[in-house]
């Protein structure tokens, strides 16, 4: 995704802020299975939050770019977690994709996740990775092309917004972004 063609209705070289608000509503779909996604969260390269904000790393070099492709990192050791590249190149801002609420292959995401509640199949970072098979095997993966498919929405959403979650630095600043109403987020707006 080199050119600023909209995917799903994003420019993905907007700020990261801009981009998680847009992509409630989106569907996405990792080899068929997915959802509507119902909660993000931005990061930015000068947000002390973020895996960006001490530069680029082994670990974290797929943030840096291009934008429209996936940055997956591990969390505590033990959960991926999916991001969306956003900015220019070498910027360092993403899209953390924190839930979604479950559309397509339900069945396979049970199996996953060995959970029955569909609430609670992608209802958190890890969780979502775990039930869409997400590994290290996406990481840098272009989101234009299999196995990810991204859809614009096909009715208006009302987004809401606060403070993002499970994090130490910069817990106050609002770029958490969730579909209001929805009984698919990891957990509820204030």
């Amino acid at each position: 995704m080199q050119t600023k063609t909209p995917l799903a209705g994003i420019d993905f070289h907007a700020p990261s802020q801009e981009v998680a608000r847009q992509l409630i509503g989106v569907v996405l779909l990792v080899d068929g299975v997915g959802g509507r996604i119902v909660e993000t969260e931005a990061y930015d390269r000068d947000d002390p939050a973020s895996h960006s904000f001490s530069g680029p790393s082994e670990r974290n070099l797929a943030m840096f770019g291009p934008p429209g492709h996936a940055y997956v990192y591990r969390s505590y050791g033990m959960h991926w977690c999916l991001n969306f590249v956003c900015r220019d190149d070498g910027h360092g801002a993403g899209v953390l994709i924190r839930a979604l609420e479950p559309l397509a292959g339900i069945g396979l995401m049970r199996e996953r996740r060995g959970q029955d509640d569909v609430r609670l199949l992608c209802s958190g970072p890890g969780k979502l990775c775990q039930a869409l098979g997400v590994t290290r095997a996406h990481n840098a993966l272009a989101l234009d092309a299999p196995p990810f498919a991204l859809s614009a929405p096909g009715e208006p959403v009302v987004v809401v917004a606060g403070p993002r979650i499970g994090i130490s630095k910069a817990m106050d600043v609002p770029w958490r972004f969730g579909l209001a109403g929805s009984r698919f987020v990891s957990k509820p707006f204030r």
